[in-house]
């Protein structure tokens, strides 16, 4: 397989913990560069979609997640280094830099990093620390076997402490401090319990995303981080096109029209999984249940993704026309893809946290209510019972995250974590899937290949 070797400078952000400030580093970083003038791309490691939702929305930069349960190690690096004509990669790590898949570092942040070669800064949260930040960095270092980690910056510090620890630190551990960032009352980046708030409801995030690039470039060493980034070595990477599928039948004189759900309720997308679906002779068109009056003209398939349904469930249910549309497009046999909250969508009703039932499309007979826990959370393999989208005997990968539980999670379908444990889900057939995982479609591209062509038979793309 033709082979291409390519450098890119890069660095991925990472961090001893949840909750230590490197998502906010990040943006700022990202925006620092671009203010600078330059190209940025931004990655996200791991299945969160909210993240790459900031890097996109607020900061313009083209995002993406990358995922390596999702994804074996030769597609990542594909995923990475094709197409990348960024003058730096900023790529956000996940949880702390060695939290994988159980007790293990499998498809954690380090494994990324040592995976693409990218150089690690960790962002450690100083907060109530003096001395003993000594201890936990060296922690890390010592659990380093490839000297990934170049740098650190010191989160929530003051500049009178910094100026005492940056030495000791540098002359003891042989590592370098790249600067610190003061403790910012006044830039927050408030959370609920799918992780982030979304961009668009933070008001004012794009002041506070400059302010904090603005304190950032006064107190880290901006030059310095970009050193870092241009000595990653190059690598070798075999092109995306050679590792996907090539379509099954000649591509249509007219793209299949996909419509896609896309507004504040239903926003949570793999972007690897919309170019998918073009690559493959699909043209998405977007729309908003809870805006719009009624479906795209001319469409063959339907998708409706995940996100926060239960923010806006009575605006969803008073757009009765849009109900209806879906309802009866899916009546009619239209091919349909329904992901957690697309999935809640679909139900009759939606309970939401404070008790209120309120009235959904219809298409799955029953109700979807809030528990104050969660429900299902984590990587998750799919295997198919049924001829559908999902071939039997086939698996396609994916992530639960949900907080809601339905009444009839449907039987078509096998669901494994990696612990072992499973448990059957999803409504799917011939020209359906619907339920809670959110599918990563590259995990087994035949899945988007064979919705499309369902699409194809049933609607206007023959």
């Amino acid at each position: 397989m033709n082979m291409e070797t390519l450098k890119i400078p890069r660095i991925l952000l990472s961090a001893p913990k949840s909750g230590s400030g490197k998502t906010l580093i990040s943006i700022a970083l990202m925006n620092a560069f671009a203010e600078a003038g330059k190209k940025v791309s931004a990655f996200k490691c791991g299945p969160d979609y909210i993240d790459p939702m900031f890097h996109k929305k607020v900061l313009g930069i083209p995002s993406k997640n990358l995922d390596l349960f999702f994804a074996d190690e030769k597609l990542v690096k594909s995923l990475f280094f094709s197409d990348n004509t960024s003058d730096i990669s900023i790529i956000e790590g996940v949880m702390g830099l060695y939290d994988g898949i159980g007790a293990t570092d499998e498809a954690s942040a380090y494994h990324l990093a040592s995976v693409l070669g990218a150089p690690v800064i960790l962002v450690v949260d100083s907060k109530g620390m003096g001395r003993s930040l000594l201890a936990e960095i060296a922690g890390f270092l010592s659990l380093d076997k490839m000297h990934l980690i170049k740098g650190v910056i010191l989160n929530n510090m003051s500049e009178s402490f910094y100026s005492q620890i940056k030495p000791v630190i540098e002359s003891e551990l042989a590592v370098q401090v790249l600067g610190f960032f003061p403790v910012q009352k006044s830039i927050k980046i408030e959370s609920r319990y799918l992780g982030l708030k979304l961009p668009d409801e933070i008001s004012g995030i794009k002041a506070m995303v400059q302010k904090a690039s603005t304190e950032l470039i006064k107190t880290v060493d901006i030059k310095r981080i970009e050193k870092i980034a241009e000595e990653a070595q190059a690598a070798a990477y075999v092109p995306l096109e050679n590792l996907l599928p090539k379509p099954e039948k000649p591509k249509l004189k007219t793209p299949l029209r996909i419509a896609l759900a896309r507004d504040e309720a239903f926003c949570f997308y793999y972007d690897d999984n919309i170019k998918l679906l073009e690559k493959f002779g699909a043209e998405i068109v977007e729309f908003s249940p809870l805006r719009d009056r009624k479906l795209p003209p001319e469409i063959s398939g339907l998708i409706l993704g995940g996100g926060y349904p239960e923010l806006f469930a009575e605006k969803l249910a008073a757009n009765q026309s849009m109900k209806e549309a879906v309802l009866a497009a899916i009546n009619a046999g239209m091919p349909s893809i329904a992901e957690c909250g697309g999935f809640m969508y679909l139900h009759e009703f939606l309970q939401t946290e404070d008790g209120k039932l309120h009235s959904m499309a219809g298409a799955v007979k029953g109700t979807c209510t809030f528990k104050n826990k969660l429900v299902r959370f984590g990587y998750v393999s799919i295997s198919g019972k049924q001829p559908g989208f999902l071939e039997p005997g086939t698996a396609i990968k994916g992530h639960e995250f949900h907080y809601f539980d339905s009444t009839d999670n449907g039987s078509g379908c096998t669901a494994v974590k990696p612990s072992g444990v499973k448990w059957d889900c999803v409504h799917c057939g011939e020209n359906h899937w619907w339920g809670f995982p959110h599918l990563y479609f590259l995990s087994n591209p035949e899945f988007a290949q064979r919705f499309l062509a369902a699409c194809a038979s049933a609607g206007k793309g023959e």
